[in-house]
């Protein structure tokens, strides 16, 4: 079973200006891309995830936090699940692959952040999304 993890991004300066990559990350796999950008820093989208598909994240302004929770059981996931944090910035465009079995939380750490989201499905291509309520899971 595959485990989150951070590709790492960077940056490089010159008199020109800013350059932002990321030359770790394999976007082969992407078949949508879309952006998400909370009304607020208080507010937290989540819990959502996938059976299916994988999901990657990268902040292209600002910065989030993104906590993340394997599923045990779909239909009754165990309420007091670990939570792994991640925090991820817009200072290098470092990516967080979340594979298939987990599901997110997602919190802006600035006003006006934003966060690319990639996909390796298709909108409508599968039926494999799944909610819980924010307070559902006791570690948030």
């Amino acid at each position: 079973m595959e485990t989150p993890e951070i590709f790492e991004g960077g940056t490089y300066s010159d008199e020109r200006g800013n350059l932002f990559f990321n030359n770790n990350f394999n976007a082969s796999k992407v078949k949508r891309i879309y952006c998400i950008e909370n009304i607020d820093t208080e507010f937290i989208r989540g819990w959502t995830g996938h059976k299916i598909e994988q999901r990657w994240f990268s902040a292209i302004q600002g910065s989030f936090v993104i906590r993340l929770i394997k599923i045990d059981n779909w239909r009754a996931p165990l309420k007091e699940s670990n939570v792994l944090k991640f925090k991820i910035d817009s200072k290098k465009l470092s990516v967080l692959h979340v594979p298939k079995g987990y599901v997110t939380a997602i919190q802006a750490g600035e006003k006006g952040s934003r966060l690319l989201v990639m996909a390796d499905y298709y909108l409508g291509e599968i039926d494999d999304d799944f909610r819980f309520p924010l307070d559902y899971f006791v570690n948030l």
